[in-house]
């Protein structure tokens, strides 16, 4: 096969942490099969592509454009919207792009009270003058530019056509591959699906589970001894198993901590919090509405746990009374 004949890949990270980049790596040998399959023709983190480069490229010239992280400020949308338009598929990789992920927390928040958090109250910020980043900036040099905010964090498919999406924080390396595998012989799903397992993290969770009421307090996992055999959320302990996607085998919870419900939700789950509280309403001993609301209450963040990933794709979006406001 010659070079010509060869698979366009192409990877972008917007807002995010970098481990999905990472994730890439941690495919292994498979990464040789990616080498022999096709070119990267854009990779910010790894290769020293432009963006002047991707402009250059025919309409459909990227076979495959992996694209991680949400959508939190401009720059980010455009060039979301230039590999759409050069990418044949595109895939939502990693829970940020997927879901929206740690950064659509920021819409239970206005532009305004992030930036009085960032630069003024964080407790490491001296800012006399209260000086805030501007998108553009005359110097002697000439004007200096900088991505502007969004007012909200968005998944990458509220944005932009996505055929697919590999869920986690990070992806695993298994998916990843399958992925690779699926394209390489022409076997990819139809255009919608998330190439992870189909059921939920307890469906593949080891530790045992009854039907019994059992929740009486809602308990920290790095407060408490917990029993090593027993359903984490039996125990009290915040655990989004029930409500998330399988494809892990569990990973975290085998290795001791909660699931964190980075894989997103299972086709059923409308809204992912939603799910999440009532798994534990189902399994909560307390039966009146003043004592579900105390056990409620023993959340320390509520909006953490029920909407970690998921908060832009969710029924709620951002919050209320950012909604009111018309953003």
């Amino acid at each position: 096969m010659s070079n010509n004949d060869k698979a366009k890949f192409a990877f972008y990270w917007a807002s995010s942490c970098g481990g999905c980049e990472i994730a890439v790596v941690d495919i292994d040998a498979v990464i040789l099969d990616v080498a022999a399959l096709g070119d990267i023709v854009f990779w910010p983190c790894a290769t020293d592509f432009k963006y002047k480069d991707v402009e250059g490229y025919d309409d459909g010239f990227i076979d495959i454009t992996f694209f991680n992280g949400a959508i939190r400020n401009d720059h980010e949308e455009h060039v979301a919207k230039l590999l759409r338009q050069k990418s044949k598929v595109m895939i939502a990789f990693g829970a940020c792009s997927g879901l929206g992920g740690i950064p659509g927390l920021g819409n239970f928040y206005t532009t305004e009270e992030l930036f009085q958090q960032a630069f003024e109250h964080s407790p490491s910020t001296v800012n006399p003058d209260n000086v805030r980043p501007q998108p553009s900036y005359d110097v002697p040099e000439g004007t200096v530019t900088i991505p502007a905010i969004l007012d909200s964090v968005r998944a990458l498919d509220q944005v932009v056509q996505v055929e697919y999406y590999i869920p986690g924080c990070p992806p695993q390396p298994q998916w990843i591959a399958a992925a690779v595998t699926a394209y390489a012989e022409g076997k990819l799903p139809p255009p919608g699906a998330v190439i992870a397992g189909e059921s939920t993290v307890c469906d593949e969770c080891p530790r045992e589970k009854s039907d019994e009421k059992s929740i009486t307090e809602i308990k920290r996992i790095h407060l408490v001894e917990n029993d090593p055999e027993k359903c984490l959320l039996e125990q009290g302990i915040m655990c989004c198993g029930p409500a998330t996607r399988s494809g892990c085998e569990a990973a975290c919870v085998v290795a001791g901590q909660a699931c964190r419900g980075c894989f997103g939700p299972t086709d059923e789950v409308v809204d992912m919090g939603a799910k999440l509280v009532s798994s534990i309403a189902s399994i909560a001993v307390p039966e009146t509405q003043e004592e579900i609301d105390a056990l409620m209450a023993q959340v320390d963040d509520p909006a953490g746990y029920f909407y970690r990933f998921s908060l832009p794709t969710s029924m709620l979006f951002r919050s209320i009374h950012d909604m009111t406001e018309g953003q």
